[in-house]
Order: structure tokens, then C-alpha cells, then sequence
């Protein structure tokens, strides 16, 4: 089976769960972020089913020598924590905070045609777009000053 049609079913999947789950509903997941205030434990069951799964099945899965509908498997090869890592954490975590919305919930919310999700997610391209233009320029500077050297 195509790669590209295994891709759009499992996002179909992901997407149906964090519906099912309520986890698009921003104030549900503002409430789990309130532990000061009225704390909702909802997401923490939703993450802890999550865990569980992930847990049980990568014991099963990472034993095979590939992935059923792939060549190998992409696992991180990297295990040390430096400033990019936690800065990109941070801005998550804020975005995150800010909004009631990370990326996968974000995109899924769309469906709602409310104008919460479609601020989300015109922040988070531009996010990307900035990002990416960020790397593109110290690319280039780190290149200039290897040729000067």
C-alpha cells in the first residue's frame, strides 16, 4: 500500500482520536493547564491511555527489523539536551499555554470553523516560515565566513 495513503489514514485515525477525546476543545485543555485554579484532569487520562499503548506496543513493534509499510525505522539517534532543544520546548510550552492548542489539535479544530483554531494555525506557519528563515540566513552567514577564513 502507498506510503502517502498509510500517512492520510493514520493522521484520519489521530485525528478522530483527539476528537473523540474532546482534546480539540481548547478550554478542556486550558482547564488541565489551571492546576492553580479549576484543574480538569481529563487530558491527563487521555496522555496516561497514550503512555500505556505506546508503551505495550513499542515493545512489540521496535523487535521487528522494519516497519510493516517502511524501509527502516526513524528513530532519534540524538540524546543530549542543549539550548535549541529547550528553547523550542519553552515556546511550545508557551504557545501551548497561550493558546489551549498544540499543532496535532490544532490542525484537527479546523473543523470547528471557529476563529480560535485558524489564528493557531496562521501563528504556526508563521512560525515556521520564520524559523525557517532564520535558519536559511545563518546558513548563509556561517558559509560567508568559511570562505572568507
Amino acid at each position: 500500500m502507498n506510503q502517502k495513503i498509510i500517512a492520510l489514514l493514520s493522521g484520519l485515525l489521530f485525528g478522530l482520536g483527539l476528537g473523540l477525546s474532546q482534546m480539540i476543545d481548547r478550554q478542556r485543555v486550558l482547564g488541565f493547564l489551571d492546576v492553580a485554579g479549576t484543574w480538569d484532569p481529563t487530558l491527563l487520562f487521555v496522555l496516561g491511555g497514550a503512555v500505556a499503548v505506546t508503551a505495550v506496543a513499542f515493545r512489540f513493534v521496535l523487535r521487528r527489523d522494519r516497519p510493516l509499510f517502511g524501509s527502516r525505522f526513524c528513530l532519534p539517534s540524538r540524546r543530549d539536551i542543549d539550548g535549541p532543544l529547550l528553547a523550542g520546548a519553552a515556546i511550545f510550552g508557551i504557545g501551548w499555554g497561550i493558546s489551549g492548542y498544540c499543532p496535532g489539535p490544532g490542525m484537527v479544530a479546523l473543523v470547528l470553523v471557529s476563529w480560535q483554531p485558524l489564528v493557531f494555525v496562521a501563528a504556526l506557519i508563521a512560525g515556521m516560515a520564520a524559523y525557517q528563515g532564520y535558519q536559511s540566513a545563518t546558513q548563509s552567514s556561517n558559509r560567508a565566513t568559511q570562505s572568507n577564513s
